[in-house]
């Protein structure tokens, strides 16, 4: 299948919970992150363009107060997960201020999840 994604997935080490914020209920915990949407992790699908204002529950980040991250958001897909009793919800947002912007960024900062090790110097043996 073609990935239409805009920006690439950043998976996240921080599972944040995710709620709709109409009616106050958990649809999920966050599975990844970029700057224009999410995907979200639930025991329970969501349709395909419905249309929702989330609230995501935000991990602890230095220099940022807030505790929590609302935005406007689209289903762009909903499939079941590798593990069937669960689904991965593709989330688009209608729009984000620059202060959001700016909390994303220091999600994406302090909790991704970096497939690559550091390259550390190289170890010194003694002879």
């Amino acid at each position: 299948m073609q990935d239409r994604r805009k920006l690439p997935r950043k998976d996240l080490m921080s599972y944040s919970q995710v709620f709709d914020l109409s009616d106050g209920k958990l649809i999920g915990y966050l599975g990844d992150l970029n700057l224009i949407g999410a995907m979200v992790i639930s025991d329970q699908s969501l349709k395909v363009n419905d249309q929702l204002t989330i609230s995501i529950q935000l991990p602890e980040l230095p220099r940022i107060n807030a505790t929590r991250l609302t935005l406007p958001v689209h289903v762009v897909r909903c499939h079941q997960d590798v593990s069937p009793e669960y689904f991965n919800i593709g989330m688009e947002f209608e729009s984000v201020t620059d202060e959001q912007k700016k909390i994303i960024e220091a999600v994406l900062e302090n909790y991704e999840f970096r497939r690559h090790p550091p390259s550390y110097p190289p170890r010194i043996t003694e002879e």
